[in-house]
């Protein structure tokens, strides 16, 4: 499946709920959700009840669409946590959370998951002190994530972390402001991703 390139704003009013996917723009008067909040299309306005498999796979699709990941990538992230020994679910939140892209937007980086891969892509981002440009790498307890010599001198990139939209850092990770660096501390649990998604719905969705 292609990568979704249109107006991702529509992607929040399909899941009714705040993806972040546009980052500063989110926490505006500006934000689409806000201004219409319910699904786009002709039969928009029109509540429905969903329930059973449709209510299972929305669930998937906003977390999909909020960690920005394609449907096969999504479906390997589900096969490598249901062989794991623990609640399927939050193995699967867990190796979500540990992709480069996140962290790099966890850490403050960029305002938004989506920027934060555009910085990945470009090279701006380091990993215990050497160039990683995947975003789909998972990050491990120790391992220090920094900036590039290219990425120190990207504006935006100094804009974002004084920037009053910048996410806040979660407990499973650490910030050092003066050296512009986070560290991995642990391997992020339930409680610690502040995010309103029901991955049992999605363990169910693909166990049928």
């Amino acid at each position: 499946m292609a990568r979704y390139t249109g107006p991702v704003c529509r992607l929040c009013r399909r899941e009714e709920t705040k993806l972040f996917l546009k980052g500063e723009k989110c926490f505006t008067d500006k934000c689409a959700l806000d201004k219409r909040p319910y699904p786009p299309g002709e039969h928009g306005r029109r509540r429905r009840k969903e329930k059973g498999y449709a209510l299972q796979l929305r669930e998937k699709q906003k977390a999909r669409r909020i960690y920005g990941i394609q449907e096969a990538q999504f479906a390997k992230y589900y096969e490598m946590a249901a062989k794991k020994k623990g609640k399927t679910g939050e193995i699967l939140l867990q190796f979500l959370e540990r992709r480069l892209d996140n962290v790099v937007f966890r850490l403050g980086f960029a305002l938004s998951r989506r920027e934060a891969r555009q910085l990945v892509n470009h090279g701006h981002i380091a990993v215990n002190g050497k160039k990683v440009d995947v975003p789909s790498y998972l990050v491990s307890p120790g391992e220090v994530i920094g900036l590039t010599a290219r990425g120190k001198s990207v504006e935006k990139v100094k804009s974002n972390l004084s920037s009053p939209f910048r996410a806040a850092v979660p407990e499973w990770l650490s910030f050092d402001e003066k050296k512009q660096e986070g560290k991995v501390l642990s391997l992020p649990t339930r409680e610690q991703i502040d995010l309103s998604i029901q991955e049992h719905l999605i363990v169910e969705l693909y166990s049928k």
